[in-house]
Parts: C-alpha cells; structure tokens; sequence
C-alpha cells in the first residue's frame, strides 16, 4: 500500500514551533497607527479662580484652626475656606518665629474635611500644630 502524501508538504523533522515575529510586528504597526488616529480631547472645563485674597483674617503669634460640625473651617473665630486656610497657615509659617497653630475640630466634625484641613496645614509648610482640647473625643471612642 501505497502512502499518501500531504499537498502541505511538511518536513517531519521540522519544528512544531510558529514563528510569532510577524504577527508582533503587525500588531505593533496596528497599535501605532490606532494611537495616531485617536482625537486629541477638545473639550475643556471652565473654573473660576480665587481673586485676590480680601485678608480679613489677621495671623497671630497662637492661632486657633477648628472645624465644625458643618464643614466650617474657622481660623481664629472668621470663617475661611481651604484655599484661604492655605494662604494664613503660608503667611503664619513664614514669619520668622513660626507661628503656632492650635487645630481643634469638634469631636463630630466629618473626618474627610479634618484630613484636608490637616493636608492644607502641612503643604503650606505649617510645622508648629498642636491638639488641645484632645479630651473631648474620649466619648466618641
């Protein structure tokens, strides 16, 4: 009996392995190509920025930073918000005795705006930060 051969004409001795160099090379080419085709984003947000800081709050050598239950940020008694807290606690670092921030957020105030509160202190360089008043959170533990 006669056997028949294959019209693919393999060798037997070939490697069973394929050659994945090509189909990389497509790829890579199709990706370059699909990045170059993508839009550039046209769209834009409109955001309004603070003005110049009308200052009303004035930095002593103690200052009291406290946070309401409310979300009010309050530097020595006048409402200010994270911006003008970062600018005081600038102002308050930069004197040549760095002035002393005294942080005391009520024991239910949102711990989210007590961490940017916190954030905004250390980024503007605030180094001199006290916690009096740490015996009112005994009941909320």
């Amino acid at each position: 009996m006669r056997r028949r051969r294959s019209i693919f004409r393999t060798d037997p001795n070939a490697s069973p392995l394929i050659n994945t160099t090509p189909l990389i090379d497509v790829m890579l080419v199709m990706l370059v190509m699909f990045i170059i085709t993508i839009p550039r984003p046209t769209h834009s947000v409109d955001i309004s920025l603070p003005g110049v800081d009308p200052g009303p709050a004035v930095v002593l050598d103690e200052n009291r930073v406290t946070i309401d239950r409310a979300d009010v940020i309050r530097w020595n008694g006048e409402a200010v918000d994270l911006a003008q807290l970062g600018r005081l606690v600038k102002v308050a670092s930069d004197r040549p005795e760095a002035a002393t921030l005294h942080f005391e957020p009520e024991a239910r105030a949102r711990y989210l705006r007590v961490d940017q509160a916190i954030a905004a202190i250390r980024r503007n360089g605030g180094t001199k930060l006290a916690f009096p008043g740490i015996h009112q959170y005994a009941a909320v533990i």
